[in-house]
């Protein structure tokens, strides 16, 4: 964790670029405050060679800056990958379906994170050994970090993981083989995973970054809009 005036760094040092990430430290108003932040973030990583991210939240975004952020951060060499919906919930919603049959399992041993790694890895079409090399490491797992597997008939087929995060629980890396989506198990594996939650640390507050293809889903399951993130990634040689 590093923190400046310009930006905030929370970064693994791993080389997958989505577990390395800087952030605005506060609402910006100007094009050159923004466009100090993004070369503060570049100065940091760029000698560490890794990937990463710079993560941008709208609503930090004056208004009459908000249209013109991608093309200055562009300019600085950072392209938007994706967007996301920050979404909270107080409490979940009772199931409105049956939840299908799924053995979900809590991420102890390095087959296990191999998983996790793998899926995520598949599901956002990045190479299989740099998640591999981010993600299959103990400790990433441990305290108030946890993981979770789903398998069905013995196939690990998707996967989540909770972390507190002070007074709520920040639920990510969800993702299900393309094969079994749309039956309902990632939302089973995600629930395992609150349930222990509030079990283990007694949080029931619950946040997310949902996707377009998992917005729906948890809307389903209690939690709502708050803001929406823009991703950007460096790119052009040595990236």
């Amino acid at each position: 964790m590093v923190e400046t005036p310009e930006v905030y760094i929370a970064s693994a040092n791993v080389p997958w670029g989505i577990m390395n990430a800087a952030f605005l430290p506060n609402p910006v108003e100007t094009e050159v405050a923004l466009e100090r932040s993004a070369a503060a973030a570049i100065r940091y990583f760029a000698p560490r060679k890794n990937g990463w991210m710079y993560v941008v939240c709208e609503d930090w975004l004056s208004p009459g800056l908000r249209p013109k952020a991608a093309a200055l951060l562009e300019a600085q060499g950072l392209k938007q990958l994706m967007s996301t919906t920050g979404m909270v919930a107080e409490h979940l919603k009772t199931p409105t379906r049956e939840l299908p049959s799924i053995e979900v399992r809590h991420a102890t041993d390095t087959e296990a994170l191999g998983h996790i790694a793998d899926i995520n890895a598949v599901a956002y079409a990045s190479p299989l050994e740099v998640a591999r090399q981010s993600v299959v490491v103990p400790a990433l797992f441990q305290g108030n970090s946890r993981g979770y597997v789903g398998y069905v008939d013995g196939k690990a087929v998707s996967v989540a993981a909770v972390v507190r995060v002070q007074d709520v629980a920040y639920v990510g890396y969800v993702a299900t083989l393309a094969d079994q989506r749309r039956r309902g198990y990632a939302e089973a594996v995600m629930r395992q995973g609150l349930a222990d939650a509030r079990r283990v640390w007694g949080l029931e507050r619950t946040v997310l970054h949902a996707t377009e293809a998992g917005h729906p889903v948890y809307l389903r399951m209690g939690y709502r809009d708050v803001t929406r993130f823009a991703f950007y990634m460096p790119v052009g040689p040595g990236h």
